[in-house]
């Protein structure tokens, strides 16, 4: 029995009940059949330590940012000498309605702890409400004293706290970069999906997660059923789901879509997984659409996932366009130097033009015309060294301020790119104006197969905020200051 590499393998002996398991041993995968005996097992899981450490570390550091807040606040008012018995009691009243509100947005929930947008989203919205509360509470009291706390203390506190969850999310990205603090997932699905789910190894490991099993629809028969993919073991079908991660002890089952799998039987096996302490995980039909676009619709007690149309105008849109040419041009100032210290060198290394021409396709299907640095990256060493550091784009962002491109958004196409867009959604690359950097940079994906490249460039497209593209400069400063962004 062996593994190809292009993720196919050959069969394994379902009569034997024979399941690969996966070894690792100096950087090199083993896949080796050993028998599975599916016996019922009676321990439950339960939550890995460092999911409880980092839970009381983040409660702890919390609190900590509130007491030091009113501790910085408090410290003015014991300058001034405090004249009235009201003050203590609006700073118990402010430190306890932070908690309440804070707990009631669940910000201690140890699904989204780590995970970042929504995270934040849950704590700004914690402080705005107990901020509001505490202000309207003051007003009805008829006291000036909760101003210093509601407007001060509090808004200060929310700084604190966001500063340390961002520390400890850096820290716990780092952990898991190194594979700790990792959950163990078990994938259902049909072979195509799971393939396309496996694929995405690194960015499930940053969310935390980690699969270490698979289950197959059981479509196909045993000698065509791979015995691993990408590494990953095939345990069995989808018919032994419950068992399977009940034997392995998987921390979470993701579902994939899949037609087997009938409003009774998902049902019941969230019911299973609840006694095993498992999560449950299902993935939408359209895998890469996610955040503000899917809503929970319920109707007559059936969850439903509401899809809303992207949205490509309003006030974000509006704030996207200016920032870009705002930014653009203070980078054009800055750099300005540095550009022609390039072109100095450049002319002088004798590497060919100090500029080069292309044309490209920008939003809606107009062509602009682009310079860059150095047309072959490999011709000298100053050609290596601008491209190492993303210097051959810097002429770009005169094509920003003119509003041809944007600083974040797609890969911008070749004219004969777009000639060979079909029925794969490639398209909708032109909804947005190409980019000078976007997720195709920030992922390190250098040299793109034509299917990855517009998957890369339509989850960018399906799932545009304004968040989204502070993230990815925020990721592209870092990528080009180490000298290791890719174009």
């Amino acid at each position: 029995m062996y593994k190809r590499e292009n993720g196919s393998a050959v069969a394994f002996d379902e009569k034997s009940r024979a399941a690969p398991q996966r070894h690792r041993k100096s950087g090199y995968s083993i896949v080796i059949p050993i028998d599975v005996p599916f016996a019922p097992v009676t321990s439950v899981i339960r939550r890995t330590g460092w999911e409880r450490r980092y839970r009381t570390t983040v409660v702890c550091c919390d609190l900590l940012a509130l007491v030091v807040a009113h501790a910085f606040v408090m410290a003015g008012y014991l300058r001034g000498g405090i004249d009235s018995w009201r003050t203590p009691v609006v700073v118990a009243a402010a430190l306890l309605t932070a908690i309440i509100s804070l707990a009631a947005q669940r910000v201690w929930d140890e699904r989204i702890l780590g995970s970042g947008g929504e995270e934040y989203r849950r704590v700004i919205r914690g402080y705005f409400f107990a901020i509001a509360g505490l202000a309207v509470a003051g007003y009805g009291w008829g006291t000036s004293a909760g101003r210093s706390w509601a407007f001060g203390a509090l808004p200060i506190a929310l700084a604190f706290t966001l500063v340390g969850r961002k520390i400890l999310q850096w820290r716990l990205s780092r952990s898991r970069s190194q594979g700790r603090c990792l959950r163990s997932v078990l994938v259902a699905g049909d072979l195509e999906e799971v393939h396309e789910l496996v694929a995405r190894a690194d960015s499930l490991q940053q969310a935390g997660w980690r699969v270490d099993g698979i289950c197959l629809t059981p479509d196909s028969s045993a000698a065509a059923r791979p015995l691993a993919i990408d590494d990953v073991p095939v345990l069995g079908t989808e018919e032994n789901v419950t068992t399977i991660a009940e034997q392995h002890r998987f921390e979470a089952v993701a579902l994939l879509p899949s037609g087997r799998w009938s409003h009774p039987r998902m049902r019941n096996l969230s019911w299973e997984l609840e006694r095993l302490g498992a999560d449950l995980l299902v993935a939408p039909v359209l895998m890469d659409v996610v955040g503000p676009r899917l809503h929970m619709a319920p109707v007559s007690g059936l969850p439903l996932l509401q899809m809303s149309a992207p949205c490509y105008s309003g006030p974000a849109w509006i704030v996207k366009n200016v920032l870009d040419r705002v930014l653009a041009l203070l980078i054009l100032m800055i750099s300005a130097p540095v550009m022609l210290g390039v072109a100095v060198a450049t002319k002088a290394d004798g590497a060919g033009p100090v500029l080069h021409s292309q044309i490209r396709v920008g939003r809606g299907g107009r062509t602009y015309t682009v310079h860059k640095f150095s047309n072959d990256p490999d011709s000298s060493r100053v050609a290596r060294f601008i491209r190492r550091h993303s210097l051959d784009g810097l002429p770009q962002l005169v094509n920003v301020v003119k509003g041809d491109m944007s600083l974040v958004g797609p890969r911008p196409p070749l004219e004969s790119e777009v000639e060979r867009y079909g029925d794969d959604g490639a398209a909708r690359r032109l909804f947005v104006k190409p980019g000078l950097t976007g997720l195709w940079q920030v992922s390190r994906r250098d040299h793109l197969h034509w299917d990855e490249s517009v998957r890369v460039d339509l989850r960018y497209v399906e799932n545009w905020t304004l968040l989204m593209d502070l993230s990815i400069l925020r990721r592209t400063a870092g990528a080009v200051l180490r000298g290791d962004s890719a174009y």
